[in-house]
């Protein structure tokens, strides 16, 4: 897979909440470490989303918000 993407980071579906629109996609990156995702129903079926099944979180710097305490 080739991508623009900088930021990729693999994963283990943790879980999937299907709703009407989007769903909801946890990702385990291990080491007690979570990313959680919604895209759209249609993407999460096409993509064949399934717990369990390894899936890769891809990330643009244009659409990552930066906190600190």
């Amino acid at each position: 897979m080739q991508v623009s993407a900088r930021n990729t980071l693999k994963g283990t579906i943790k879980a999937i909440k299907f709703r009407e629109v989007n769903a909801e996609i946890v990702l385990d990156l291990g080491n007690g470490m979570e990313l959680t995702s919604t895209i759209t129903r249609t993407s999460a079926e096409r993509l064949g989303l399934e717990v369990g099944k390894a899936a890769y979180a891809l990330i643009k710097s244009s659409d990552v918000i930066v906190g600190v305490d």
